[in-house]
């Protein structure tokens, strides 16, 4: 390998963690990338758990396998920049490291008697903490989750509560776990200092317990969900120097320079820094983020208002987001768990074999329905079936169903910030079946256009970890980097596009009320 300098993605997500070296020109490097899968663990209905430990040895494997693999010298990597699954969450000892409990995932729905109770003590209901987070009350977030795995121990005799509030536990979203280890974990640093126990602001954001407007941790926030303050970590911007990596680990000395959710992660790498500027992920769930510049937007159709990055000491940058629980965990729904297909890109040939989708319709509250809906008691449906239909009905409906959940999200983000999106950057791994990007385009009537570099999410990263050190010396610069596929234009009328919207919207408003709150 040429002696250049690099930046080092790790993208650690639902059901991996990658990690990716980028060159100068943003590309990644074709010989140094690295992939470990990690555990679902599925405890009961409604429960997704996984084993931090095994995260954190598997986000090492990938690490070093990209030294070995690049024959790479560590002092040729400028930085790393961390991206990670948003809301997932882990409580651990300071002083040993060991998590207390598996990380609770952000699909998990445990914490709805925790919401439900919040929401009836307070006269505004699910939206209690809105006006200051953005957020509705739900299972989604992180706070709810500290709550219950503090719950949980002292139920247990453990002191949870207790320990907490004495500082002798820690907690955070993935990238806290991360950086905690990469920096020393519970040896601390090169010097004796403790390992960093920090998070950015799109991560904070997404915990029910920070100010939009501070960026800081809300006391009052805290002491209503239950979190003591003592146990968060520090709130840092997306970009910038936060550390180093421990001698002691790969990589050593390599500061750590980028963090961000994976979802405002796809939005940096999009290069989508204007307001209006908006993009879809289709990975395990599908989420769209319009960028609303440096004031925060706060929805009345149901939308999510967050942090979409903040770069050094300058202002951050606020985005309305609309999030799914199921897409690309659908079809992997149809293929593990009913066996209609044996592998993803089947989908895209059946549902190409049909003139229409014989009015079969799928929504996938597996999970509850997320934005706009917010409803965690609704649940699954397939209706309009007949003896007519085939497995190629049941695949054409599935991939539809993500384009009309993203034609939902879109419909509230137009009616929120008064204007429709030109059009719509699409990244995840979904974007490569072509049927499902040419219907989202003609169900949107817009044009919908991939990126060339497909690793939108750990490209994101880099491309924060390389602004602070350097790499590259501006957004406008990355801007230049960016490239996209040929845009693929809808083909539909109006008319064309409402007629299978309606009965999918009928078949979304039937799914609540299955399902009970626990507690």
């Amino acid at each position: 390998m040429t002696r250049n300098t690099y930046i080092l993605a790790i993208d650690q997500g639902t059901t991996s963690s990658r990690a990716i070296l980028f060159d100068q020109q943003g590309l990644p490097v074709p010989t140094a990338t690295a992939q470990v899968e990690h555990r679902q663990i599925l405890p009961r209905a409604g429960w997704v758990e996984h084993d931090p430990l095994e995260i954190w040895e598997n986000v090492r494997t990938a690490m070093a396998q990209v030294a070995g693999l690049a024959d790479l010298e560590p002092a040729l990597v400028a930085a790393i920049g961390i991206t990670n699954q948003r809301e997932t969450t882990v409580v651990w000892e300071r002083e040993t490291g060991r998590p207390v409990y598996n990380a609770i995932v952000w699909q998990d729905t445990r914490t709805s008697g925790i919401c439900a109770r919040l929401a009836a003590e307070h006269p505004d209901g699910d939206d209690r903490f809105r006006d200051v987070t953005g957020l509705p009350l739900s299972t989604y977030f992180a706070g709810p989750k500290i709550r219950w795995i503090l719950e949980h121990l002292d139920e247990e005799g453990q002191r949870g509560t207790e320990r907490a509030e004495a500082g002798e536990l820690l907690a955070g979203t993935m990238d806290s776990w991360l950086i905690w280890n990469l920096t020393g974990g519970r040896r601390g640093g090169d010097h004796g200092e403790p390992a960093l126990h920090v998070t950015d602001v799109t991560n904070a954001s997404r915990t029910l317990l920070m100010d939009l407007r501070t960026l800081e941790w809300s006391e009052e926030l805290c002491r209503e969900i239950g979190v003591p303050r003592t146990m968060l970590p520090e709130i840092v911007p997306s970009s910038g120097v936060v550390g180093h990596v421990t001698a002691r680990r790969m990589f050593g000395g390599t500061p750590i320079a980028g963090i961000l959710g994976d979802q405002q992660a796809a939005m940096f790498g999009q290069t989508c820094f204007d307001p209006g500027d908006a993009k879809n992920t289709y990975g395990t769930g599908a989420f769209l983020l319009l960028n609303t510049g440096t004031t925060p937007q706060f929805s009345e159709n149901g939308l999510l208002t967050t942090v979409c990055y903040q770069l050094g000491d300058a202002d951050p940058v606020y985005a309305l987001e609309g999030s799914v629980a199921v897409a690309g965990s659908l079809v992997q729904w149809l293929r593990d768990n009913l066996g209609v297909i044996s592998g993803a890109g089947e989908t895209e040939e059946l549902a190409a074999s049909l003139e229409d989708n014989g009015d079969c319709y799928l929504v996938p509250a597996f999970s509850g329905l997320l934005a706009p809906r917010w409803r965690p008691d609704a649940r699954g449906a397939l209706v309009g079936l007949t003896r007519f239909h085939t497995r190629a009905h049941l695949a054409r409906a599935a991939l539809e169903a993500t384009a009309f959940q993203t034609r939902e999200m879109t419909d509230a983000m137009a009616a929120d910030a008064g204007e429709v999106a030109e059009s719509l950057r699409v990244d995840g791994g979904m974007v490569v079946n072509d049927f499902l990007m040419q219907f989202q385009a003609d169900i949107l009537g817009i044009d919908v256009v991939r990126p060339e570099v497909t690793e939108t999410t750990a490209l994101g990263a880099a491309f924060a970890a390389g602004l602070a050190v350097g790499q590259w010396d501006s957004p406008d610069r990355l801007r230049e980097l960016w490239r996209g596929d040929p845009r693929r234009g809808p083909r539909t009328s109006a008319e064309e596009r409402r007629r299978p919207w309606g009965p999918w919207d009928d078949a979304g408003g039937r799914t609540p009320d299955w399902a009970v709150a626990e507690g």
